[in-house]
């Protein structure tokens, strides 16, 4: 990892370090309008044919349903389901919480205002499959969906080799009450979502992580079509803020956790400590060589770096400017920095929090923008799956107290039939 020092980089230095490549190759793009396009027109036929394309399945249906999903989940361990449902029990409260019925104000004697919670009604779900297999992703977007009180929930996952789902997925699928998942992946399964197929219903808004080709199909439909998405997307990173109370064993451990999600994943640390930083590296040699992934980390690492600060003041004001996915701070002086963050998809504070708690069981969502998205985004929640109406009425007192306002209004704006709305209402008796 390549060490800088903040105290000797310019503006313009900070800007190119702090820069992602969020638009993949333009052959990428080409490859996915092509898909999006042969979804749109051939519907079910063209997914049936990317199956056994992309996926090396030849599938007789395009979903399994209730009875097939519950003999899957059969096959999982005790302790396997016993982690599923405890995961569910924790991201269900949290989420839960954010149900809030907001009061009506009175803006002026006789005229309410308030805002209304509605669910959007039909939401697409997109759950990776295949080898990397994401239960977790589908409790966290299922879970605020349901409570949302979505009223047609579209779950797409790529077919196993054996044209199945997962069983993990199948078990969630359970524990939300799911009855029926699509074998569709990639960005055929955008596609799909967005356009409607015989199959597959049109959806309102589509949810849910992937590749490059996927990322890329969600930008191109949310730009073409009236169907939204949850917030652009790039690659995973993580940010580890580390002064001399850090403990490197951990500091390096939650970088490999980011940087064994793939080869273009980043892990940055900003360190106040030259030897925190040293012994972090050592320990990244150490932990490294024995991962599964150590040859995916391996990559995500070398494109990785450090910064260092002379005060966690620093190290906050960089960590801003970078807008990290996530955001760890190992250090036990945390108490005192927390009110400094602007931008940040979610925060894990002390040296006992670790990233990967957030991405499974401790109840907070961890579909978060990435590439310094957080300056404008937040994660998924509930909020990402409803939408608030506002909502007036105005008495007879009312309109005598707002009309004259909107009447004079109006009027500087040149629209006289704004007006007249509100002067045919002050002359009825």
């Amino acid at each position: 990892m390549k060490t800088y020092n903040y105290s000797n980089l310019s503006k313009n230095e900070i800007h190119k370090l702090v820069q992602r490549n969020v638009d993949p190759a333009e052959e990428i793009r080409g490859v996915v309008e092509g898909v999006i396009e042969n979804v749109r027109s051939k519907g079910d036929e063209a997914l049936l044919s990317y199956a056994a394309q992309f996926d090396k399945v030849e599938l007789k249906s395009l979903y399994i349903e209730k009875q097939e999903l519950k003999q899957l989940a059969s096959t999982l361990l005790p302790e396997q389901k016993q982690a599923l449902q405890t995961a569910y029990a924790n991201i269900y409260k949290f989420h839960q919480s954010q149900l809030k019925t907001e009061e009506k104000v009175e803006t002026t004697p006789g005229v309410s205002c308030w805002r209304e919670i509605r669910p959007i009604e039909k939401v697409g779900l997109y759950i990776p499959g295949g080898t990397a297999v994401l239960p977790s992703t589908f409790l966290m977007l299922g879970i605020p969906a349901k409570i949302a009180g979505c009223h047609e929930i579209v779950v797409c996952s790529p077919p196993q080799k054996d044209g199945n789902v997962n069983a993990y997925i199948a078990y969630v699928a359970q524990l939300l009450g799911i009855e029926k998942i699509y074998l569709v992946g990639g960005a055929q399964a955008i596609a799909a979502m967005a356009y409607g197929t015989e199959s597959i219903t049109k959806v309102d808004k589509i949810f849910g992580p992937g590749n490059q080709y996927v990322t890329k199909a969600k930008t191109i439909i949310q730009s073409t079509t009236n169907t939204a998405i949850d917030m652009p997307a790039g690659p995973s990173e993580v940010l580890v803020i580390a002064d001399e109370s850090a403990v490197p064993a951990f500091v390096a451990a939650d970088l490999l956790a980011q940087a064994e999600h793939g080869v273009d994943s980043q892990s940055v640390l900003v360190t106040t400590s030259q030897a925190i930083a040293d012994q972090t590296i050592a320990e990244l040699a150490k932990q490294l060589p024995v991962l599964p992934r150590a040859a995916i980390a391996q990559k995500a690492i070398d494109n990785s770096y450090i910064v260092l600060v002379n005060d966690l003041d620093e190290a906050i004001a960089f960590s801003n400017q970078y807008a990290p996915e996530h955001l760890i701070l190992s250090t036990n002086n945390w108490q005192k920095i927390t009110d400094n963050i602007i931008n940040a998809g979610s925060v894990f504070l002390g040296n006992l929090t670790p990233e990967s708690a957030g991405d499974y069981a401790s109840g907070t969502n961890h579909t978060l923008p990435t590439s310094a998205f957080a300056r404008a985004y937040s994660g998924v929640s509930v909020d990402s799956f409803v939408k608030k109406i506002t909502f007036q009425h105005i008495t007879p007192e009312g309109i005598k107290n707002i009309g004259p306002t909107v009447e004079i209004l109006a009027e500087l704006e040149g629209l006289q039939a704004h007006k007249n709305a509100v002067t045919i209402r002050l002359s009825e008796p």
